[in-house]
């Protein structure tokens, strides 16, 4: 079945007839685009969001030891398994619960391009409050948005031709550079300050750290603000937007953990999965769809971003809090912090995705493994 372009809008029987310029209807009432006003102040929002973001993925970067990280590179092995995540179980998942839910088709192709969507930067940061793998979250995230130009059409054509003809979905490979950009600049130069100064590393980290979360949550409020029109939605809807970012966290870190990785690296992997870039997915719906279509499908990446963001915010406060009373941490948290004392060598640390003996309380020593 394909998409139909709608001169009407329909929720709980009540139509509205929208005229040609309005862009969301509420069922009851046709809202007006954004005005002049509201449309340069997106502008300027995004613009400076996005330099801000430059300048925490370049206190991220700070983190990356880039022996390691060219380690993950040269032996993939990590970013594989991210790999399958991203571009296989991500959307499979959005495809079962688009059937198992009998949306409207306009909206399982919104749930679809989620679904498709490479990682999204805010993993980095996330990964570092979690004690995640930096030198792995920032490959992963690096790969898979240069891996989105090839993978999301193919995952697109291959999800959603059972609603939408996918040759009307417009990919902007243009956004996609730009995130690629953005991400891969800061954190080199971040890595390159880290290898000549790092003890002023450090002091930059935790500024870009605190600054990180800081802009994770403004972000989300600005895209509540700005589109606070759109929040009339089904309610399947909402129930797929709690369901699916939950899924691939818990899909993610099983994957990973099925793969024999260490518990440090199966927090990442599950971040990087369940973290999308919602905002790589909100620019392809407005791209590709007109805007009656839009009514049905705009507000999913904002339910999602939120959920993703609750999910993670729970699961990291679990994490500070058994840190806090229990005050110890996985023997492969030991272990990496053993690997960065400043007199280790590259030849005595995982040099790249090696596969780790899962943490064992065998013969009572916690660092049998360092």
């Amino acid at each position: 079945m394909e998409l139909q372009s709608l001169s009407t809008c329909s929720i709980n029987s009540t139509i509205t007839k929208c005229n040609e310029n309005s862009i969301i209807c509420n069922g009851t009432s046709c809202l007006q685009p954004i005005d002049n006003f509201n449309a340069i102040l997106n502008t300027v929002l995004s613009t400076v969001i996005t330099i801000m973001l430059a300048l925490v993925m370049f206190a991220m970067g700070c983190t990356v030891d880039i022996k390691k990280f060219w380690g993950h590179i040269k032996r993939p092995w990590g970013i594989a398994v991210g790999f399958l995540c991203q571009f296989g179980i991500m959307p499979l998942t959005a495809f079962v619960l688009s059937l198992a839910f009998d949306i409207h088709p306009a909206q399982a192709v919104a749930v679809l391009i989620m679904g498709c969507c490479p990682g999204g930067t805010s993993s980095n940061i996330l990964a570092y409050w979690a004690d995640g793998d930096m030198d792995l979250s920032i490959s992963m995230t690096t790969c898979s948005t240069l891996l989105a130009m090839g993978m999301m059409p193919l995952c697109l054509f291959l999800y959603t031709k059972k609603w939408v003809d996918s040759d009307s979905i417009v990919i902007p490979y243009e956004s996609i550079g730009i995130s690629l950009v953005t991400l891969v600049v800061p954190v080199g130069i971040g890595m390159f300050v880290n290898h000549k100064w790092p003890k002023q590393a450090k002091k930059i980290l935790k500024v870009g750290s605190i600054t990180g979360g800081i802009l994770i949550i403004i972000i989300a409020v600005i895209g509540g603000v700005l589109y606070k029109g759109s929040w009339a939605t089904s309610p399947k809807l909402w129930i797929i937007g709690t369901i699916f970012p939950a899924a691939g966290y818990t899909l993610g870190f099983c994957l990973a953990w099925l793969s024999n990785q260490s518990w440090r690296r199966c927090r990442t992997v599950a971040l990087e999965t369940g973290m999308q870039n919602t905002q790589l997915c909100t620019t392809i719906v407005q791209l590709s769809f007109t805007p009656e279509q839009l009514n049905l499908m705009f507000t999913f990446p904002l339910i999602y971003s939120i959920f993703q963001l609750v999910f993670v915010f729970v699961l990291l406060l679990g994490y500070q809090l058994y840190l806090r009373y229990y005050g110890k941490k996985s023997e492969d948290d030991i272990k990496e912090i053993e690997e960065n004392k400043p007199d280790s060598s590259y030849e005595n640390t995982n040099g790249g995705f090696e596969i780790d003996e899962k943490p064992s309380a065998s013969n009572g020593d916690i660092t049998a493994n360092s």
